[in-house]
């Protein structure tokens, strides 16, 4: 890593492709490594689990292949997912497609089978009450397994600010030119709601919700995390970094570092 005249040197920890960056450009979701198209996000993804496994930052060509190692994405970005897959026993999942996983209704023989989950950008879009996705997660987790995590949050202590608390079938319909929330509660009750928000453009993830971080730690602490830890440091090795001081990924581990 070098910083010259405001620009980041760096090595993608995803696609091991040497990148450069001006850091005013350097943001979490804006691609800056010009092979695979990486954000800072996804490298930090990268980064904060190889920190987990082998005690050190490394881009993923550098793992040493572990079969016996087993993980599962969330919806993980296409790239990344075939990356890992080529060091672990890894596969990724969705929601809308097979290989299929709802984060709120686990099966029971998916239970303690995995070392790690990647979850990005994802609780933010699941049903409420998101506390079962945080509980699901632990209980898919082996007893010394951990959650490699992103989320948008604000800072602060606030709880967490819920735009749908009573959503159960809902379907976007369009009202001229706005898009309009329809919603059928578990009691059968009619609702609606306008100016939703979308994560990745109008029809893609709607967002159901806005953690705090405080929040987001209380959650995993509920669910059965015993250690939640925030990636307060820049990796500019691998170009990860960004001036906000909130929405930084998180590792929460079932059981603390000894």
């Amino acid at each position: 890593m070098t910083l010259q005249r405001g620009i980041l040197y760096y090595q993608c920890n995803v696609c091991s492709e040497q990148c450069s960056t001006p850091m005013s450009e350097l943001a979490r979701e804006r691609p800056s490594c010009r092979v695979c198209g990486s954000t800072p996000r996804f490298r930090s993804l990268v980064s904060l689990l190889s920190r987990e496994l082998w005690g050190r930052s490394t881009p993923i060509a550098d793992f040493p292949k572990r079969l016996d190692i087993s993980g599962i994405g969330l919806s993980d970005w296409h790239v990344l997912a075939n990356a890992l897959s080529t060091k672990f026993n890894y596969k990724n999942s969705f929601f809308h497609q097979e290989p299929r996983l709802d984060i709120t209704q686990v099966p029971p023989d998916m239970l303690s089978r995995f070392d790690f989950i990647i979850s990005s950008e994802v609780f933010e879009h699941v049903l409420p009450p998101v506390s079962r996705a945080f509980v699901n997660a632990r209980r898919l987790l082996k007893p010394n397994g951990f959650l490699v995590f992103t989320v948008p949050y604000r800072p602060g202590d606030g709880e967490t600010v819920e735009h749908y608390p009573r959503m159960h079938e809902y379907r976007v319909i369009k009202r001229g030119e706005a898009l309009v929330i329809e919603n059928v509660t578990a009691t059968g009750e009619k609702e609606s709601f306008e100016n939703p928000v979308f994560h990745g453009g109008p029809g893609a993830a709607l967002e159901m919700r806005i953690f705090t971080e405080n929040a987001l730690r209380r959650e995993f602490l509920a669910a059965g995390f015993e250690d939640v830890e925030v990636m307060k440091d820049s990796d500019y090795e691998f170009g990860v970094h960004w001036k906000e001081a909130w929405s930084r990924p998180l590792i929460a581990r079932v059981a603390k570092r000894r």
